[in-house]
């Protein structure tokens, strides 16, 4: 999803809102955005858009059920790839260059209804809201503003502009991005621009003033071979991290001896994969490494400072989030871990009762140091690779060492086994596929080409192809197209910063599937 730091979350997070909603349409969700004072939009795998929640619905004359998200037919078949929002409202760029907006504010005039505010020929590629103003990226670099212009967010000394949309003056722009007054523009050079409010140094321009039109951040590195990767912004800060894993801050950090830095200001970190922040909260979310998220900054009283680590295992922004905040929310709009269910699932109590039971089983799966339960019987009876195990290799024996995948990628397929159902990320695809490979698993397969059907974006591409092409994956015609018209370009762009061994991945699959362009 464009601007998210989440590649996928686990619907489980939102289980509290959604504990009354039907399983079988929670299922059907495949992207998620959550706005945590004003509820929810669900996309689901039929390209249909429902919103959930008190507000949101109330913006769009719905009546909001807690049994029951409500359809939102002018988006009916139209595939979303941004959602933001602001106070008292929500903007939606769909994937045609079209963007909408709900609000519950009578000045955004959409009268309790989608109000489409693109017209003409004009069509967008990004989305940023501010407090009460929204900046869109057209697809040509261009960049305009509509909302409040109280700190020049819109620029100039012009009247604040609610119908229509305001040209800010800059051009070949490639990421945009908004705090809670300020403003953020980064462009295919590597040269980044800032305006708006700066009372905390948050534009990171060597002082405490406003500014009402674009002006150069001042970065005292010469990053010429080191492009910035992301660029965020807080209620009062601004984040940036560069492709080495740098990451540097102005603003309100509190991160520092000096909380309200002037100009970017390398923070302490190395390594850094991806950062998150929202534009109305003064804390911030690094990821370092697979699985370490660090915070800091202030939220609701409480104070991270200088930044901590979060104890535990997460597996997005979202998840950490979660630890410090009461209500969820998503970092923009996110893709959910698939979840796959065989025909048969609905299987009998004792069935399931077979799995990981360490009072009724004769066979362990031995994975490191831990181990998982199950009965010959079941597994011969469910699986035609280990009925062929049991009667060869495995016939003597009461367990058996897996040393090539790890335990939860295993213990998630063995109880697929029994219970039919299997959570898949873009994180654990790569394992799975290969899993479903090695035994021969006609259902996990086609799951997991499933998956990557649904998920295959222009961010996701770079891991997805490789697993097309080295498992020879059936069904993909329409990925030829989708490399031609979107990725192709940029690909050809920045092909010196590609990695040598998937660039000739790459190119050896581009000359054998030319035939399909």
């Amino acid at each position: 999803m464009i601007n998210s730091p989440d590649t996928c979350v686990d619907i489980e997070l939102y289980q509290n809102d959604f504990d009354l909603i039907d399983s079988e349409f929670i299922r059907k969700i495949i992207s998620i955005f959550c706005d945590q004072d004003h509820g929810y939009l669900c996309l689901t795998n039929d390209s249909t858009t429902y919103a959930f929640g008190q507000d949101i619905c109330n913006w769009l004359s719905l009546v909001h059920d807690p049994i029951r998200p409500q359809l939102i037919t002018a988006l009916n078949g139209k595939k979303i790839i941004q959602i933001d929002s602001g106070t008292d409202f929500v903007a939606i760029l769909t994937c045609d260059g079209q963007i909408y907006l709900a609000s519950g504010n009578s000045i955004w005039q959409t009268n309790n209804n989608l109000r489409l505010i693109t017209t003409g020929d004009d069509r967008f590629h990004m989305i940023a809201c501010g407090t009460n103003y929204l900046l869109l990226l057209r697809r040509d670099g261009h960049i305009f503003a509509m909302g409040d212009n109280e700190y020049g967010q819109i620029t100039g000394n012009l009247a604040s502009s609610y119908e229509t949309m305001v040209d800010i003056g800059l051009e070949n722009i490639k990421l945009i991005t908004s705090g809670y007054h300020h403003c953020l523009a980064l462009t295919n050079s590597n040269k980044l621009y800032s305006w708006g409010r700066n009372e905390n140094g948050q534009l990171g321009v060597g002082d405490k003033n406003g500014r009402k039109a674009p002006s150069l951040v001042l970065f005292q590195i010469n990053f010429i071979n080191n492009p910035i990767k992301s660029i965020v912004a807080g209620g009062y800060h601004s984040l940036f991290l560069f492709e080495d894993g740098q990451i540097f801050g102005c603003g309100y950090l509190q991160s520092a001896n000096d909380i309200n830095v002037i100009v970017p200001t390398k923070l302490p970190f190395e390594n850094v994969q991806n950062v998150a922040c929202a534009n109305y909260l003064n804390f911030s979310m690094i990821l370092v490494q697979s699985s370490q998220y660090y915070v800091w900054g202030e939220h609701q009283k409480k104070s991270w400072f200088p930044p901590q680590k979060l104890n535990g295992q997460f597996k997005s922004f979202a998840a950490a989030a979660s630890m410090l905040i009461e209500l969820p929310m998503t970092y923009g709009l996110t893709s959910t871990i698939g979840v796959f269910e065989s025909k048969g699932s609905i299987l009998c109590r004792s069935i399931i009762q077979l799995f990981n039971n360490p009072k009724n089983y004769d066979f362990e799966f031995i994975i490191g140091d831990k181990r998982i339960q199950t009965c010959k019987s079941f597994l011969q009876s469910a699986s035609a690779y280990f009925f062929r195990m049991f009667f060869r290799n495995w016939r003597q024996k009461d367990s058996v060492t897996i040393e090539y995948y790890s335990y939860d990628i295993f213990y998630s397929y063995i109880r697929m086994l029994h219970d039919g159902y299997i959570r898949i990320d873009i994180n654990n695809i790569a394992e799975l596929i290969d899993l479903a490979h090695f035994y021969d698993d006609k259902q996990l397969m086609e799951y997991c080409q499933t998956f990557i059907h649904k998920n295959l974006t222009q961010h996701s591409i770079h891991s997805l192809i490789p697993l097309i092409i080295n498992y020879k994956l059936d069904g993909f015609d329409d990925l030829y197209h989708f490399i031609a018209e979107k990725t192709l370009p940029k690909f050809c762009n920045n092909l010196q910063m590609a990695n040598e061994n998937t660039l000739n991945h790459f190119l050896y699959w581009f000359y054998n599937e030319q035939t399909f362009f």
